[in-house]
């Protein structure tokens, strides 16, 4: 099956749409893939091709200060790491209603990322039901804890924090998972992790697996690995999205 990549520009954000080159103006599964921290929407290609070819029209956003939108690094910790995934929550469904109106998608949306991205799948399935199925991987659906880990790690450098730092992110804990495992109501959760990842904590989402332990929706699986996405795992996710909704 031939693959095309159309580049597009929604407003001001840069995107790419994999598709089935003979498919490409017509109703498909869409999945929207997030990328990680200080990457690019570009190096999840390889991933979107695997899901391309099986008849997914598959969406590659750059997150705001990253790819097309790259910015430099605010030296308050996490300012822009944050800033980046709130903005992404905001775009979301931007970037469904563009792609509805158009006439290329209906009801069957899947959700997925890498590290940063899928704390950003995470974070939409708390509030965006119209979610059929989602992926999560090297990422967390534990957000309030990762900043904890955020704070003590910056407490530790001795490196400056806003006295109103919680007030500030306030919307982070309506936004985590583990936090509201109800917002889920059976739907498909694939997740995988290294165990050796040293950047987004392995047991973050090794707990939050063991306390769901009861839902059948929630797969959860782990290797040995660090914090890197190899093409098994890639085909694992494909299988999974196919499975779930084609």
């Amino acid at each position: 099956m031939e693959i095309t990549i159309r580049k597009r520009t929604l407003g001001t954000i840069p995107l790419l749409e994999v598709v089935p080159r003979k498919q490409r103006n017509d109703l498909l599964p869409l999945i929207i893939y997030y990328h990680g921290w200080q990457s690019s929407k570009e190096l999840n290609l390889t991933q979107a091709r695997y899901l391309a070819h099986q008849g997914f029209r598959v969406l590659l956003p750059d997150a705001m200060n990253h790819g097309a939108r790259k910015q430099p690094v605010s030296k308050i910790p996490s300012l822009t790491f944050w800033q980046s995934i709130q903005s992404n929550l905001f775009e979301f469904g931007f970037i469904i209603d563009y792609f509805r109106k158009i006439g290329f998608v209906d009801d069957v949306i899947g959700v997925g990322g890498t590290s940063m991205g899928g704390i950003t799948t995470c974070a939409l399935l708390t509030h965006h039901p119209e979610i059929k199925a989602a992926a999560c991987l090297m990422g967390s659906p534990k957000l309030l804890a990762y900043q904890e880990r955020i704070v003590e790690h910056a407490e530790r450098l001795n490196r400056y924090l806003p006295q109103d730092y919680y007030e500030l992110l306030n919307w982070i804990p309506n936004y985590d998972l583990s936090l509201h495992p109800e917002t889920l109501k059976g739907r498909p959760l694939f997740i995988w992790h290294g165990k050796q990842d040293q950047i987004v904590p392995y047991q973050h989402v090794a707990d939050f697996a063991e306390e769901q332990k009861d839902l059948s929706n929630i797969h959860f699986t782990d290797e040995d690995e660090v914090h890197l996405v190899k093409t098994n795992t890639m085909r694992e996710v494909t299988s999974f999205f196919v499975n779930e909704l084609m």
